[in-house]
């Protein structure tokens, strides 16, 4: 798939804007997604969603085909997330050093498996408690942990994407699924 995407940026590059449009049609669900999981509003999100296209197919020129174009676009991405979060300046910080265990998979009680309907009505309110108590984090949390837990990139990815050293990437994972955890046991 990157080979047909570095392709298609040659073309765009060329002035093919129905190259671009294709490379947004790959890309759109996962750019909506991770907007949606930092912001929390759907209305938001595919705000975010177009303006990281936007800022995509403006500075096309100024990605390095080097690396994954994912990479380069989630970047854009998660960066217009957090400049809006921080517009909303949240009057909480859960900021302290929290300590605990380790290995706290958000998904580990929702089964994928066909169940009945009152079933996935709970596994949908707690999807829901879980997304509303991710919001509730500082974002410099909820980004590593929407990153890691729900687009499931590893850790490299975030790093990059972020563009922080690994060290802090797996600081602030742990930080915060600590900070969800201690959230989560307290409802």
């Amino acid at each position: 798939m990157e080979a047909l995407i570095k392709k298609r940026i040659k073309q765009v590059l060329k002035g093919d804007q129905n190259a671009f449009g294709e490379i947004v049609e790959m890309y759109k669900d996962k750019v909506y997604q991770i907007s949606y999981r930092m912001l929390g509003n759907r209305h938001e999100a595919e705000d975010i969603a177009q303006e990281a296209f936007l800022r995509a197919y403006v500075n096309i020129q100024s990605y390095n085909t080097e690396y994954k174009f994912s990479t380069w676009l989630y970047r854009i991405t998660t960066n217009l997330c957090i400049d809006r979060i921080r517009k909303k300046k949240p009057s909480y910080y859960l900021d302290a050093e929290v300590s605990g265990t380790e290995g706290l998979n958000m998904y580990s009680q929702i089964p994928s498996t066909t169940r009945l309907p009152e079933d996935d009505v709970e596994s949908l309110e707690l999807q829901d408690t879980i997304q509303k108590e991710i919001m509730k984090l500082p974002e410099k949390y909820r980004s590593v942990i929407v990153l890691k837990y729900i687009e499931e990139l590893s850790l490299k990815e975030i790093s990059e994407i972020l563009d922080m050293p690994l060290g802090t990437v797996k600081t602030r994972i742990h930080r915060g699924r600590e900070a969800l955890r201690k959230r989560l046991q307290h409802m």
